[in-house]
């Protein structure tokens, strides 16, 4: 590869856009939400799906439901997004925009697949 063309390629990677955010994972036959926030949100729903199809998910009881009812039975969701250029604490950020999903939506219990937040 020609030095031209490695320059061409370098211009081109850093005007690509990069995109922070919170997604929702809804499992249709019982409507148990999964929140989750990612500092890169290219590409992380085949990742998650991947992740879940390997039987590899940190999260057990969401892990256990795609096991019993399959993909098909999870919808994908992004919540809300930012360019993650214009953030000066990316993980930070995610997390932030993460916690106000989490008490919107609640997904706690039977409504989900996160544990309850310590009451303090």
């Amino acid at each position: 590869m020609d030095n031209e063309r490695r320059q061409e390629l370098k211009r081109a990677y850093k005007e690509v856009v990069t995109y922070l955010g919170v997604i929702k994972l809804t499992n249709t036959h019982n409507n148990k939400v999964f929140v989750g926030s990612f500092t890169n949100l290219k590409n992380k729903e085949s990742y998650l799906r991947e992740q879940l199809a390997w039987g590899r998910h940190p999260n057990a009881a969401l892990q256990q439901d795609w096991k019993a009812f399959g993909s098909d039975a999870f919808v994908y969701e992004v919540l809300e997004q930012k360019d993650a250029s214009k953030v000066t604490g990316p993980k930070w950020e995610a997390k932030q925009m993460e916690a106000h999903y989490l008490e919107l939506l609640q997904p706690y219990g039977d409504a989900g697949y996160h544990k309850a937040p310590a009451q303090g």
